[in-house]
C-alpha cells in the first residue's frame, strides 16, 4: 500500500500530532535535502544544534516531499519484515512527519504504539497503544504522549519494530538523539533478546561523517530517509 492523499482515502483516520491535527500527504516531485557542511570539531550540544536549524529550515514543500518518501520506504521495509506491532513518535521540532505513515498504518490493519515518559522508573519509556482516540496529554518537555492505561501499554519484547526519532546519525549508523538518553536505555539489550528491531527514520539533511559517541549509545542497524535506506549489518 502506497501513502496516498487525504482525497483518495476520505475513510482513513486523522492522525492526532504536537501541532493539532494531521493528515496524509501527497506530492509529486522529489528532491532529497543535503547534507550541511558541519566542523568535526564542533560539540555534540552544538551539532544538536546545527542539524535541528537545518531540518527546521526546510520548507513546508520540503518537509512534505520528504515525509512522502520516507514514509513509502518505510512501508515497504516494514512489509519485508513482515512487521505487526511498530512503535513510533509524533513528530516534533522539525522532525520528518509520522502522521502520513501512521496512517497508512492503520490502513494496513499494523498495530502502531506511541512512547510516554515512565511514570516510576526515570529515563525510561513505556509504549502505549495508539489508535484514532488515544487520550493524548502533554508531557514535561510539551510533547504529546498517551495517557496512562495500564491495558494499552505493550511489552517492549513483544514489538516488532521500534522507529526511533533522531537529531543526527553518521555513516556508521550511529544515533544522536536529544541528550536525555531515554532511547539509549529503553533498547540497550535489543541485540541480545533479538526484538524489537531499532529503526532510525531522519531528515537526509541529518546525515554526517561522524558523531562523537558514548559507551551507552545505541547504534542502529537500519535508518532510513527520504532518498534511501542506510542498513549498518
Amino acid at each position: 500500500m502506497s501513502i496516498t492523499s487525504p482525497v483518495s482515502n476520505t475513510s482513513a483516520p486523522t492522525v492526532k500530532g504536537p501541532h493539532g491535527n494531521q493528515s496524509a500527504i501527497d506530492t509529486q516531485s522529489l528532491s532529497p535535502n543535503l547534507s550541511p557542511t558541519l566542523s568535526p570539531t564542533l560539540s555534540r550540544a552544538e551539532l544538536r544544534k546545527q542539524i535541528r536549524l537545518a531540518r527546521r529550515s526546510l520548507s513546508l514543500e520540503e518537509q512534505a516531499e520528504a515525509s512522502l518518501a520516507a514514509g513509502q520506504r518505510m512501508l515497504e521495509k516494514l512489509s519485508t519484515l513482515n512487521a505487526q506491532h511498530v512503535a513510533l513518535y509524533l513528530t516534533h521540532d522539525g522532525e520528518l512527519a509520522t502522521a502520513p505513515l501512521i496512517k497508512a498504518l492503520w490502513q494496513q490493519g499494523i498495530h502502531t504504539y506511541l512512547p510516554r515518559l515512565h511514570p516510576f522508573n526515570a529515563g525510561q519509556l513505556l509504549f502505549l497503544h495508539y489508535h484514532a482516540d488515544s487520550p493524548m496529554l502533554p508531557n514535561q518537555f510539551g510533547i504529546l504522549e498517551p495517557k496512562l492505561d495500564v491495558r494499552a501499554v505493550m511489552p517492549i519484547e513483544r514489538l516488532d519494530v521500534v522507529i526511533t526519532p533522531l537529531v543526527a546519525f553518521d555513516i556508521k549508523g550511529n544515533r544522536m538523539g536529544m541528550g536525555g538518553g531515554y532511547y539509549d536505555r529503553t533498547l540497550a539489550n535489543w541485540h541480545a533478546k533479538g526484538k524489537p528491531l531499532p529503526m532510525g527514520y531522519a531528515h537526509d539533511c541529518q546525515q554526517v561523517t561522524a558523531l562523537p559517541c558514548e559507551h551507552w549509545d545505541v547504534p542502529l542497524p537500519t535508518i532510513i530517509t527520504p532518498s534511501r535506506e542506510w542498513r549498518f549489518d
